[in-house]
């Protein structure tokens, strides 16, 4: 069995992502591209975006800290600490709209 403070490692996340060029640091901290189920704390600083990219499989995003929007086409969802976003099957984005810390949880159906 394995334990992980994400709080402690959000932190890591958050110090890296100021300092890297693009505004974000991510560590997968359960499973891999060898496992079905994938769980990635991802920091991205205020205004860093995920660019619009196709599904991985089914996935949600946990909201540990910050504010986030998530999109597909038109359509947004508004996330803040504690919330549950469930990424859409299509096309999406994420953009942080101040300094936030999420959790990426994918089971890969392909």
């Amino acid at each position: 069995m394995e334990k992980f403070s994400l709080e402690a490692l959000a932190n890591q996340l958050l110090k890296r992502a100021a300092t890297a060029g693009n505004g974000r640091a991510a560590e997968t901290v359960y499973g891999g591209h060898e496992h079905v189920l994938r769980q990635t704390l991802l920091a991205l600083t205020e205004g860093t975006a995920l660019a619009e990219h196709e599904s991985p499989g089914e996935a949600t995003v946990y909201v540990l800290r910050g504010r986030v929007r998530l999109t597909c086409g038109d359509v947004a969802w508004e996330g803040i600490g504690g919330d549950l976003l469930v990424v859409p099957r299509e096309r999406h984005a994420l953009e942080a709209a101040e300094d936030s810390v999420v959790l990426l949880t994918v089971a890969k159906t392909r």
